[in-house]
């Protein structure tokens, strides 16, 4: 692995679980243009993808299985023996996502990296469906693998509220800590080459976030024909319609396909299964954990000084 640039912030851990391993990205080798998406999970990665898919693809995505192309290098399914030599065979703009908390995950200069975030009240809701509806076989999967326990259980509560207080209480449970994901990436939201993106921003102004994520990547203004088909194209009901297309593996790992994935798209949902309670002590905790900017970040999309994150990129 080459040593970052420039005092770039450093991998300073491997991080393994039973769903990732931090080791795959070692020595791989970045092109100058390579783009990373981030994010905790169920927090609008495939979105961003098949945002990024329009800008590199110049809106001609119809035939693109953006999931396939674009795949969870440190997932350990399948391994990375068998997905790298697809990713290295690549000549169009690589685009792929990891989970990896940003300590674990090596910051190279030049790449681009976009870091998308979610309310985790949201993110434990859309993380529910994600988790009842995978099949079996996956979870069996997961335990032939070596060494990482322990291994996420199927069958999960069909009680949100209950489902969300385990994941609090045990921050992130049964996956993996939500906290110490936006932390790490927060820490470096000022590097000129990764650029903060919040779910409830793009569902407020998806175009104009859409045009501000081309902006960062480096690409001209396309006509406005083009550009009204790259949002048209990243639209719900157009990937929902599309969902073999964005989803992971194709949507091979749930019940119900890819339709089952690409679920639901909306936020506030927790407000329905949520006591008070609940809330003050989640966004207690967010601001005890985080600092007060980064927790009203996380909460709005916005900072209180009602200024940009990404103001100068």
């Amino acid at each position: 692995m080459k040593e970052p640039e420039n005092n770039h912030p450093k991998k300073e851990r491997e991080y393994q679980n039973f769903a990732m391993d931090s080791t795959y990205w070692n020595g791989f080798e970045f092109r100058d243009d390579d783009i990373v998406i981030a994010t905790w999970a169920k927090s609008g990665t495939t979105w961003v993808q098949q945002i990024v898919a329009q800008w590199i693809f110049n809106g001609e995505t119809e035939d693109v299985p953006v999931g396939e192309i674009s795949p969870w290098l440190d997932f350990r399914l399948p391994p990375l023996e068998v997905k790298l030599p697809d990713v290295l065979a690549q000549k169009h703009r690589r685009f792929l996502k990891t989970h990896l908390p940003r300590d674990a995950f090596h910051l190279d200069p030049k790449v681009k990296h976009i870091y998308i975030a979610r309310d985790g009240r949201d993110a434990a809701m859309s993380v529910h469906n994600h988790h009842k509806y995978q099949l079996p076989w996956v979870y069996e999967a997961f335990k032939e693998l070596p060494y990482i326990s322990p291994i996420i259980e199927p069958e999960p509560s069909d009680d949100l509220r209950e489902y969300f207080l385990e994941w609090f209480e045990k921050d992130g449970h049964p996956f993996w800590p939500f906290w110490e994901n936006i932390q790490t990436w927060w820490d470096v939201r000022h590097a000129p080459n990764v650029y903060f993106l919040h779910f409830q921003n793009l569902k407020d102004d998806m175009a104009g976030e859409i045009e501000k994520i081309g902006n960062f990547l480096g690409y001209d203004t396309p006509s406005q024909e083009t550009f009204d088909k790259m949002v048209h194209q990243c639209t719900f009901d157009y990937m929902k319609t599309n969902a073999p297309k964005s989803a992971p593996l194709g949507g091979s790992l749930w019940d119900g396909g890819a339709t089952r994935f690409v679920n639901k798209g909306t936020n506030g949902r927790w407000k329905d299964c949520l006591t008070e309670e609940d809330s003050e002590r989640y966004e207690k905790r967010a601001i005890e954990v985080l600092g007060e900017e980064c927790a009203h970040w996380l909460k709005t999309g916005t900072l209180p000084s009602g200024e940009s994150l990404n103001h100068n990129k």
